[in-house]
């Protein structure tokens, strides 16, 4: 073939070279920037997948346990007549050696805003023993907050061996969250989101989103993986919306909203008077175990113990034979038994809570039992735990997406109604629920700090002037 001339060579050079130019401009692509990208998915990707790993494994085993311990109780009604001596032996284990492994959720929350220490080892076995106990004997209580310091408490330790640096870990405790959530309710992508959502009121940590998912993904799998079944909720049909079915669900997130906050305080309340009254921290199980028991006797019914999940299958098939006061009556039984020291996470009873209230509101707003029971399952916990997008979620993931605007409405009124209040104290307010609700006041506060300063319902009594008690 004959050769191009010099000036052809050049010029079709340039060409090539202006047409490379303009390509670049038109489409940027950084292959460098692409390659990191892909090292840091891979790499949390990895670490979700332990934290997961770590979650779907101990809550499987949990979750197996406390089926037995339910059965073993149900079948031996005597048991409950014990529940004072387990009282005594938790409040002991806890008291002598407990140590910061008593914080329970609170502790793990506080570790990722500010990871100045471990979360201890000792945190999984001992909780995961009161649990059981408390459940085998009758306490009132749920599985969340087992699985999900067991998953913390795992999950830092690996952590640990990894020696992973602080950002890392503040991610890798968010990650267990999300595990510990997804596996022991088998709802990964609610579980995802409440991991990202519960650390802060008002903010989703996208920085966590990778092992967030891959966490709770990853234990989902595992429990199902080793034929560990969870209860099959009623799927709902097709709502037809109108405005006057809307308005009704946000009067009954009104009615949600307030009853997280019932619960909250009333928790937290037997905990701050039994610990202002009994100084011996294992006697406080004691007299609590005492209290189931006469609350017991005293509604003739031992529906309340344990986890209830037969009220809530009752509660979403129609709610046949549910009392008006039914959800009142849970509400009392579990916050005398995780005020006074017993162990076990507070969201299932706030799933019986809601589901029994739902059938309640129901009745009052002539709207479909079913459906606000439903609705009323995710909306009291979305607002005792601030976390509206996670319990929107999950009513999808359990009922279906029928019903997905009730449900958002119920979540995010029962959310707004529980004001900066909350069964996590540790929370920190990043964006306020209302522009003058902390007006002059730092919104880095956590819950705890909000309510040091918070007015009274009751005026404050009058003192004697001839007494001598300090204020």
């Amino acid at each position: 073939m004959p050769e191009m001339p010099p000036s052809d060579v050049d010029e079709r050079r340039s060409w090539t070279q202006r047409a490379y130019g303009r390509a670049g401009d038109l489409i940027r692509f950084d292959t460098v920037e692409q390659a990191h990208l892909v090292a840091h998915l891979v790499r949390w990707v990895f670490l979700g997948a332990v934290a997961g790993a770590l979650a779907g494994l101990s809550s499987a085993v949990f979750l197996e346990s406390l089926s037995w311990a339910t059965d073993f109780r149900l079948a031996h009604g005597w048991l409950l007549y014990l529940l004072p001596v387990a009282g005594l032996a938790i409040g002991a284990g806890y008291h002598y050696l407990g140590g910061t492994a008593g914080g329970g959720n609170s502790l793990i929350i506080d570790e990722i805003h500010d990871p100045t220490g471990w979360v201890p080892r000792r945190m999984a076995p001992m909780v995961f023993l009161g649990t059981v106990a408390t459940h085998l004997f009758g306490g009132s209580a749920g599985r969340e907050g087992t699985a999900i310091q067991m998953s913390g408490s795992l999950t830092d330790l690996a952590s640990r061996l990894l020696r992973l640096n602080r950002a890392d870990r503040r991610l890798m405790l968010i990650a267990a969250i999300s595990g510990g959530f997804g596996a022991v309710f088998g709802v990964p992508i609610a579980g995802c989101v409440f991991g990202l959502e519960v650390q802060a009121v008002g903010r989703v940590r996208y920085d966590a989103l990778v092992p967030a998912l891959t966490a709770s993904l990853v234990g989902d799998l595992v429990v199902r993986g080793l034929g560990v079944t969870h209860t099959r909720q009623p799927q709902l049909a097709e709502v037809h919306l109108s405005l006057g079915l809307v308005g009704k669900v946000a009067v009954a997130g009104l009615a949600f909203g307030l009853t997280s906050i019932a619960f909250s305080e009333l928790t937290h309340g037997i905990k701050r008077l039994f610990a202002a009254t009994i100084r011996w921290a294992p006697a406080r199980p004691v007299i609590g175990g005492i209290g189931i028991m006469v609350l017991a006797a005293l509604v003739g019914t031992r529906d309340y113990l344990g986890l209830s999940i037969p009220l809530i299958t009752i509660a979403t098939a129609g709610g046949a034979g549910i009392i008006a006061g039914a959800f009142a009556w849970k509400l009392l039984f579990t916050a005398l038994t995780l005020g006074t020291g017993f162990q076990g996470g507070e969201v299932t009873p706030l799933f019986v809570i809601g589901a029994t209230l739902g059938v309640t509101m129901g009745r009052l707003l002539d709207v479909p039992i079913p459906l606000m029971a439903a609705v009323g399952f995710v909306a009291v916990f979305a607002g005792a735990a601030n976390t509206p997008l996670a319990c929107t979620i999950m009513g999808v993931e359990l009922f279906g997406s029928g019903a997905l605007v009730p449900f958002a409405v119920g979540c995010v009124v029962s959310y707004i109604f529980s004001s900066h209040r909350g069964i996590y104290g540790t929370q920190r307010i990043d964006a306020p629920k209302g522009t003058a609700l902390l007006d002059g006041k730092d919104v880095a506060l956590t819950l705890n700090q909000v309510a040091q300063h918070r007015r009274q319902w009751l005026p404050a009594a009058r003192r004697d002037p001839e007494s001598h008690e300090s204020t």
